[in-house]
């Protein structure tokens, strides 16, 4: 998996590409971890609509469960709050029934998975809707 990360007005958008593999998977949600502390981010988007794969449940269950508790560490080392988390995702790499998703609330992140951008940028509070289907049409 090959992760692109830039910091814009106040958030972060990190765009992953590749087959989705679990071990690059926690490599790569590390990495935006370092960039949420450098550029001191509370939201990050991960657009991984390019992502080729189908996780298994399991690796779902135990990404989950890695990125709350990576989270939960990033923040015991003095992050002000908790960071917003939307991932926009396709099938089969997006579960529809948000397992993974559950798995890392339960613990305490603060995430979503979306199937599209503009639902993911509307959540974020970054652009009202009409302007986040535009974004989701343009050049990111």
């Amino acid at each position: 998996m090959m992760l692109e990360i830039r910091a814009e007005a106040g958030f972060l958008r990190a765009t992953a590409t590749g087959e989705f593999s679990m071990e690059e998977a926690k490599r790569t949600f590390l990495e935006m971890l370092d960039a949420v502390a450098h550029h001191r981010a509370e939201k990050i988007l991960m657009d991984g609509r390019k992502l080729k794969g189908e996780p298994k449940t399991i690796e779902r269950f135990l990404y989950g469960s890695f990125a709350a508790h990576a989270v939960a560490t990033h923040l015991k080392r003095g992050a002000p709050r908790a960071p917003q988390f939307a991932y926009v995702l396709h099938e089969p790499v997006l579960d529809p029934q948000r397992f993974g998703e559950t798995v890392a609330v339960n613990r305490g992140m603060w995430v979503k998975s979306f199937d599209n951008l503009g639902d993911a940028l509307e959540w974020l509070g970054w652009a009202p809707a009409s302007q986040a289907n535009e974004v989701t049409h343009g050049s990111p």
